[in-house]
Parts: C-alpha cells; structure tokens; sequence
C-alpha cells in the first residue's frame, strides 16, 4: 500500500467540507447571525494546501517560507467566504483545492515582493548610512568590532552582487552559443578528409 503524503488533502472532501461551511455562512448572513468559525478540518486543510505548496521547488529554498505558509492560511480563512459554490469546473463538482491553491501561491508571491523590498531598503541603509562616522563616535574596541561587522556585511552583499552577475552573464553567453550551435556549419572540413 503506498504511503499517504502528510500533506495530501483529499479534494472531494475538502470542496465538500467547503461547500457546506459556505451554505451555512450564507444562512447565516441572511438571517442575521453570527458567521460560523471555520471547521479545524477545513483549516488543516489550508495549512496542508500551503505547507506542499512550500516544499515546490520555487519556493522551498527561502529563508522566510513559515511566513509565507502562515500568509497563505491566513489569506485562505479571509477568502473562503468569497467562495462561489456555483462556480463551473470541467468536472461539474466544486473545486476548492484549486482555489485555495492559488491563493495560496498569491501570498507567496507578494510574501516575496515584501522580503526583497525590505532587503533592498536594508542594503541602501547600509550603504548610504555614513558608518564610519557612527563607528568614529564609539569608543575604540566597539567601533573596531563595529567596523569588522560592517565589513564583513559589505563584502556578502558584494559577493551576492558577483554571484549574479556571474549567474546572468554565463546565461548569457550559453545563449548565444546555443544561437551559434544551431547555425549550419562549413562542411569544407569534412570536403578536405576524402
């Protein structure tokens, strides 16, 4: 018998399950009453979604992937209500996986957008900053230590910068080799051998 993924969420049960809470928010909302908790089923269900999610080979090298799983349940619990149980799918049966899939890959998106514009304004702080007028106003040990750190910060982001361009400009090149392998070659070598 094959081994069950822990991160297997069952499609028909889980589109069933979300069918019924949305049936019961809509009775709900019509006579007035309070909005039902969503169902512990149902949030494993999103966190299922966004751990498997995460283990993609787009998104499992990031630092901050436990952000990005806690963003996509949380974006997954304010959308459920948006659920349309009358939305058409080739099947003809509800689809809830897919949909909260792609919310799910939305929140990693703008999760990463986040991190990446908070790492660049980081790296301007750093170089715009004046530490050496920071680490002069210290006394001498700490700013001896101060200046180790900053240089040591300094020469990482230098090496990133290299290990891209190195990445961008080796694309770059096999790019254009593979351009040059696929036009036709000069046969008078060959011509020459007989």
């Amino acid at each position: 018998m094959k081994k069950q993924n822990i991160h297997y969420v069952n499609n028909k049960e889980f589109s069933t399950a979300v069918v019924n809470y949305c049936t019961l928010v809509a009775e709900a909302k019509a006579a007035d009453k309070e909005i039902p908790v969503v169902t512990d089923y149902i949030a494993t269900c999103f966190l299922k979604i966004a751990e498997g999610l995460s283990r993609k080979s787009n998104f499992i090298r990031y630092t901050y992937r436990e952000e990005m799983v806690m963003d996509a349940v949380e974006n997954c619990l304010k959308a459920i209500e948006n659920y349309n149980i009358e939305a058409a799918t080739r099947s003809g049966l509800p689809n809830a996986f897919a949909y909260f899939t792609q919310i799910s890959w939305y929140a990693f998106l703008r999760r990463i957008a986040k991190e990446k514009r908070q790492h660049d304004v980081k790296e301007k702080y750093i170089n715009s900053i004046g530490l050496d007028a920071i680490i002069a106003g210290t006394d001498e040990e700490s700013g001896i230590i101060m200046q180790h750190f900053v240089d040591k910060l300094k020469s990482r982001i230098d090496k990133v910068k290299e290990t891209d361009f190195g990445i961008k400009e080796y694309a770059r090149r096999e790019k254009i080799s593979k351009r040059l392998r696929t036009i036709d070659s000069d046969l008078t070598a060959f011509m020459e051998d007989e």
